[in-house]
């Protein structure tokens, strides 16, 4: 009897809703093993005379956004109903910068997305462009009959040369309504400006941004969508002649067949049990940024889970690690300033290692530009791209078995650009290391995978007073699940899962350096009932630890969930040693909180 965990990967959208109507690539769905579909929740109205259910609010846990005293200006961008928004352009709607500020040098720019839903959908992936420039990807959260309302609040303070002028804002979030799927995202998006205090330096960005995105109009997000492992997308761009430094920070999302890559047996365990339509390519991806033609940075992606993951119930009311503000990836582009200050058209292209359908990819470029310089020159020293060094190992009899993988790649690039700060060399290196072992046992029916991604980077700049950074990174994820057949058209799925976000960075600049570091852990277990393609019934639940140092000042939280209830929430912002020990000592040893020095001790 074929095991009921393989069963459950050929499980897909297409039972309830045919490609012939809708797209699989826009409904964000897979076939693995660690969807679940909507919840079981009863959608029957409470009593005529019971008073109206309050939303649950639904939140993803990270460090608030550190604010100054001034009064904001805030401004409604965007208020939208989205419902059979699914093969329908973006939502567009016109950006006009304040005008009525009291000032107009702004420290701090915030964005802020706020949603409520109230049915039964399925988690949607949506994205935020101005000017064509992407500024938040995110997730849905899933809804109940009795509603929800979540916020984002992004600081946008580095997009903020791009507010100084009109522009376009498009947003897309592909979404189907029937007699099914009844949940209607009813949103506002709004910005809110905080001036400067007199005297205060106004937030640091870049004094140009081009998208490398797709170009409106378009019936779909501005993303470029990768489909296969030989799926190549690009767009050409001119910078201006006295561009001093150039940054490429990436937005990266994985769906369908790949949204769970990393639990994707290899293809050779697919054939010899002849398993086909599962999706394969094995458990490792990479997305490779190509600068015409050469290989000039890679982005190994931390494992996101959409609220939807694994069992829904898991991320009620605590989401998982990015999946309401997905992370952004940077590439420092500077070394190469002196191949583009040409005035001629050039080219930035993307591809994914292994992929399956279908990535979302695209990306901003952050250019500084020198005023005093009518025009700046540079000089490209070195760059050595390694080969991608991957090695896979599989040893499985039927349906069992083990798969370890591990991979490491380097990328060094050395250039030199003259302006009016002088003749400045930047060097920019990245070292990316994985390893993955994943088991299969009980006939398929369990699985256990660990995963690790180390994704360090430097910059370093000859002139101190400009920007140098060092940033140490750290993904992790560890899922176990079990299956079992109950024999009557249903079974029983339970599974834990562990999720790991770690960073160290570094700063230095002509305000001085600057010092931060986040540990951030999840850890969730649930269980289900699947019957007929629907859960029927389940449970979740989630703990998390976050603890975020600076120079500046220190943010804790630790908070679990059952079903929907919140059963601790401890919050503290005292940057004492015997708090920053808990949750740095393993992993920053010889950091300082407040002073002390862990490595003394």
């Amino acid at each position: 009897m074929a095991s009921t965990v393989l069963l459950s990967l050929l499980l897909s959208l297409t039972l309830l809703h045919p490609l012939s109507l809708y797209a699989a690539a826009n409904l964000h769905r897979t076939t693995t093993l660690f969807r679940s579909l909507p919840d079981f929740e009863s959608t029957s109205s409470s009593a005529a005379d019971a008073p109206p259910p309050t939303p649950t609010v639904y939140f993803e846990v990270t460090k608030p956004i550190a604010l100054p005293p001034s009064k904001p200006c805030s401004y409604l961008l965007l208020q939208h109903d989205f419902a059979a928004t699914y093969g329908q352009p973006p939502v567009l709607a016109d950006f006009k910068p304040p005008s009525d500020c009291p000032s107009q040098n702004f420290e701090k720019i915030v964005l802020e997305w706020t949603a409520t839903c109230k049915g039964r959908q399925f988690d949607r992936i949506f994205g935020v462009w101005i000017g064509g420039v992407e500024v938040l990807r995110s997730c849905t959260a899933e809804p109940t009959a009795t509603g929800i309302v979540w916020t984002v609040k992004k600081d946008i303070t580095r997009y903020s040369s791009l507010l100084t002028t009109n522009q376009t804002l498009a947003v897309f979030l592909g979404n189907i309504v029937d007699s099914t799927y009844t949940g209607v995202y009813h949103v506002n998006i709004s910005l809110h400006f905080y001036p400067a205090e007199t005297g205060a330096a106004s937030g640091s960005g870049a004094d140009l941004i081009l998208p490398i995105s797709r170009n409106l109009p378009l019936n779909d997000g501005l993303w470029f969508e990768i489909q296969n492992s030989i799926h190549v997308e690009s767009k050409e761009f001119t910078i201006p002649v006295n561009t001093y430094r150039a940054v490429l920070e990436v937005y990266v999302s994985f769906h369908e067949n790949d949204e769970f890559w990393y639990g994707n047996p290899p293809n050779d365990y697919i054939s010899a049990n002849n398993l086909t339509g599962l999706p394969g390519n094995g458990p490792f991806r990479e997305v490779v940024v190509s600068l015409d033609g050469a290989v000039v940075g890679a982005v190994w992606p931390f494992t996101v889970i959409y609220t939807g993951g694994v069992n829904p119930l898991l991320w009620r009311p605590i989401t998982g690690i990015g999946s309401f503000d997905l992370p952004t990836y940077d590439i420092e582009i500077t070394p190469f300033l002196g191949r583009l200050l040409d005035g001629e058209a050039h080219n930035l292209a993307f591809s994914v290692t292994n992929a399956l359908n279908v990535w979302y990819i695209d990306a901003n470029l952050h250019l500084w530009l020198d005023g005093k310089s009518a025009r700046t020159q540079g000089k490209l020293l070195e760059h050595r791209a390694s080969h991608l060094s991957l090695s896979a190992f599989s040893n499985f009899t039927g349906l069992d078995g083990v798969f370890v993988t591990n991979a490491t790649r380097s990328i060094i690039s050395s250039g030199m650009v003259m302006s009016s700060h002088g003749v400045v060399t930047t060097t920019s290196l990245q070292e990316l290391g994985y390893r993955s072992w994943m088991g299969m046992g009980n006939d398929g029916n369990k699985q256990v995978l660990d995963q690790v991604i180390t994704f360090n980077t430097s910059v370093d700049v000859d002139r101190p007073s400009l920007h140098s950074a060092n940033a140490e990174r750290r993904f992790s994820i560890h899922y176990g699940s079990d299956n079992m057949d109950n024999d009557d058209g249903s079974y029983d799925s339970v599974a834990n899962l562990t999720l790991g976000f770690e960073e160290s960075v570094q700063r230095s600049g002509a305000s001085g350096v600057s010092r931060s570091r986040v540990k951030n852990v999840q850890n969730a277990e649930g269980s289900m009932l699947v019957r007929g393609n629907l859960v029927v019934s389940g449970l979740g639940s989630t703990q998390q630890e976050y603890g975020y140092t600076s120079d500046k000042w220190c943010y804790f939280r630790k908070v679990s969930s059952s079903n929907y209830t919140i059963l601790h929430d401890q919050v503290s912002r005292t940057c004492r040693y015997d708090r920053c020990w808990p949750y740095f000592a393993r992993n920053f040893l010889g950091s300082t909180c407040n002073g002390v020095k862990k490595g003394l001790l």
